[in-house]
């Protein structure tokens, strides 16, 4: 069987964790890059020694949990540490990853959520990649929906972000979520097809 390794990524409010949902009812395993990080970022002892050597004790609190809060208040506008931290954290999700893989193969195919991504074969193991796409004033009413942040709030999120331009560029297929497009249909056409080269859905 030829197995196929699809990345699904989409901005803050665009819906893809609903488009995985949607996937994972169809029996398509799932794994969810961000969660994994932060359970790996508190079971991984030779991962936390590492984060504890960056950051200091400080990073994690008295009863071991991640302090996230001050991790974030201290890479927020120290762009080098955030690398420096990204850098041991990446390469253990990324093990991860390989090892889950390993657990299904009998599945056609497998997706792989994270809120970064780079194009499919530029050193990660995905075939294709999905963007979810949704326009920004959709997005931001979603997330203050969700959330009860402000909208000022959501656009600073949105703004440390890559924009939705660059993230289209890396993409193979499109889901366009803008309340407009039945999103069922196209998940369901994606799997009909087989992920072939041609992108059923695009932005054009």
């Amino acid at each position: 069987m030829n197995q196929k390794i699809i990345g699904i990524t989409g901005g803050i409010g665009s819906g893809k964790s609903i488009i995985c949902k949607i996937f994972s009812i169809m029996d398509t395993p799932i794994y969810d890059a961000d969660s994994r990080a932060k359970y790996l970022i508190i079971s991984d002892l030779v991962l936390k020694k590492s984060i504890i050597n960056l950051l200091s004790n400080e990073a994690y609190t008295f009863e071991g949990e991640y302090n996230r809060a001050w991790v974030a208040s201290q890479v927020f506008n120290n762009p080098d540490l955030l690398k420096q931290l990204n850098s041991l954290v990446h390469p253990c999700v990324h093990k991860d990853a390989h090892d889950w893989v390993k657990k299904f193969p009998k599945s056609p195919f497998l997706l792989y959520e994270a809120a970064l991504m780079k194009a499919a074969g530029d050193n990660n193991i995905f075939d294709k990649v999905i963007v979810v796409n949704a326009p920004i004033a959709l997005r931001i009413k979603r997330i203050q929906a969700r959330d009860k942040r402000s909208e000022q709030e959501i656009k600073d999120i949105i703004a440390r972000q890559i924009s939705d331009e660059e993230r289209l560029k890396i993409a193979d297929y499109v889901i366009e979520n803008d309340d407009k497009k039945p999103v069922l249909e196209q998940v369901l056409e994606l799997c009909r097809t087989g992920f072939q080269p041609v992108p059923f859905y695009t932005t054009g």
